[in-house]
This record gives C-alpha cells, structure tokens and sequence, in this order.
C-alpha cells in the first residue's frame, strides 16, 4: 500500500530497465493463494515472452521474470520479480538491490475492491447485518435496541494512509454523506477530504471519528501504531477497520478494548498471524467482524495482475521507467 510511508522508500516509477532482456515469464505456486494458477498463467500469455509454471524446486537466471505472492531466496537469480500484492514487507528489498535485482509490486490495482469491502464493513456496523446474520442461522427474529442502529451518514471517519486505497475510501464514504478526515505523511490534501492530519497528530485524527479505517503500509514507524493509548483517544462508540497489516494494531491492546468497551468494535482482514488460529477470541466475539484477508479478492484479480505486468514488459522493450518499482 501507499500513501502514508512514515519514511520508508517507496518508488512508483524508478530508474529505466536499461539491458533487461525477459525471455521467460515464471509463475510461481504461491501465486494460487490469490487466484487459480491457471487462469494467471492464461492472463500473462503473449506473443513474445513465454509463461510456466514453477514450484520452489526451480533455478532462474538473468533473463526471467517472476511472478508471485511469496518470496524465495532464488528469485534473486532472476532478473525481475514481481509481488501480486501491494504489500511488499515480506521481501528483502536490501537484497533485492544488492543482487541487482528489479522488484516491483502491485499497489494501485485495488483501488474498487478494498475500498468497496471497507464501506461493507461501515455499513454492517451501523445497520446491524452482522449482528442478524449470525441470529439467522438460529432462526432468531430479535431486533436490536432501538438506539443500535444508525446512519453514515453525517457520521465522521478517519482515513490513516491516502494511497490508491485510502483515496478510494475516502470517495466512496464522502459519496455516502459522511465526514471524510484523513492522515498522511507529507499532510497535502486530498480530494473528497476535509482535512489532512499528518502522523504525529494521529490522536487527534481519530478523537471525533465513528470509524477508523486503517489503509497504511507496514514500516518501522506504523508497526504497533494503534496501540492501548491511540484506542483510548477513540470514541467509545467507534469501530476500527484495519485493511493494512495485522502488526499496525497491537493486539492484546484491541483485544482489551473490545472487551472492556474503550471502542464498539472492529472489522479485521489484516491480522497478527494468518491463518487466524482457531482458539483466538476474535472469532468469537460479537462486536468484531474477521474475514480471511480477502478485502482485494475478486474475480478478476489475475487480469489486472497481468495488465500490470505486462505494461512492464512493454516497459523493458521501450527502454522506459518500470511501474511499481520498489527495489
């Protein structure tokens, strides 16, 4: 994600791809935790560059690209390594410069899917159809107290990172009525925004929002970030929505404020460890909605991996800057 980097490098367009020559296009196994192997393999087939599939047992030299969900140390041995996701944390990117080798990711492709399930979450809070869709399976016809429900509208939310995510929350919330305040880094403002904090007013960012929609990378300076103390400056009847990485959040310190009241609620699809173990009191408490880190999932997630990829294919045959290039 991008948008709020507290700084950390983080490049949308990087030096040109001079004497790259990509003659293979590997798709690695791990891509299947986001999309049919095969239906990415089809996407990326072109006249030029041949694709494959292959597994962790596979070499590579200067002349592949890979594309994947997880990193390899062999990948450092290709010549470009593409992310399928807009989260890069788990690759060395000291690495990746040190061996010469390009990386780049996937942000900016997810500005509709993340942002349409971010105002699914807000409107299941304030409407209550998570509450009823658990009575459903009991067939339970009990409506909630008559000051449960509410509307967005007029209500205020706070956007933490004004990315391609964040600016798609921030537009469909303001299309909704409500009261748009945001944080990022450099404090610019932002379309469909009323104001733009910069991070170390985070506290008061969040004092008067209803929701906090956490849409920021992971970094040194982010992880941990929504800590007891942040929480705590939170309204008693706001919800945090975290759609960025589990480590942002400190998790005995949400797990706290859930249960003794200091928030409402929260809507998570990023977490500390995933899966989610089985035993964790997330799954089973009332006031929290979890979903398996699937906030960008659709079904047409491995075309718009491959438009990406191949634009940079064109890219390396023009000479020209890679798009989302990180390392």
């Amino acid at each position: 994600m991008s948008g709020l980097q507290f700084g950390k490098k983080h490049y949308t367009i990087a030096t040109p791809a001079a004497c790259m020559d990509i003659a293979r296009i590997a798709v690695h196994e791990s891509v299947a935790k986001a999309c049919p192997l095969e239906a990415m393999v089809a996407a990326l087939q072109g006249p030029d560059v041949p694709v494959e599939t292959v597994g962790d047992d596979a070499s590579f030299d200067a002349s592949d690209c890979v594309v994947t969900f997880s990193p390899r140390e062999a990948f450092l041995d290709a010549a470009w390594v593409h992310g399928i996701r807009a989260g890069y944390d788990e690759f060395d990117v000291d690495a990746y410069e040190a061996a010469g080798t390009v990386l780049t990711n996937s942000t900016g492709i997810h500005g509709d899917t993340v942002p349409e399930t971010v105002v699914g979450y807000l409107t299941a809070f304030a409407r209550r159809l998570h509450v009823y869709r658990d009575r459903q399976g009991d067939s339970d016809w009990t409506q909630e107290p008559y000051d449960a429900p509410f509307t967005l509208t007029g209500e205020q939310v706070c956007v933490v990172g004004l990315g391609t995510i964040g600016q798609g929350v921030a537009d469909r919330t303001d299309a909704l009525g409500m009261d748009v305040v945001g944080v990022r880094r450099s404090g610019d403002p932002a379309e469909n925004v009323e104001r733009v904090y910069t991070p170390d007013e985070l506290d008061a960012a969040v004092a008067d929002a209803r929701f906090v929609v956490l849409c920021c990378p992971l970094t040194e300076e982010t992880e941990g970030m929504v800590d007891a103390a942040l929480l705590a400056q939170m309204r008693a009847d706001s919800y945090l929505v975290n759609v960025a990485r589990g480590p942002v959040v400190v998790e005995d310190a949400l797990l706290n404020a859930l249960d003794d009241g200091t928030i409402a609620g929260a809507a998570l699809d990023a977490h500390w460890e995933e899966p989610l173990p089985d035993d964790h009191p997330l799954w089973d408490h009332e006031s929290a909605i979890v979903t398996p880190h699937v906030a960008a999932s659709t079904s047409r997630y491995h075309e718009d991996i491959a438009a990406l990829v191949q634009e940079n294919v064109e890219r390396i045959d023009r000479g020209e800057s890679l798009r989302n290039r990180v390392a």
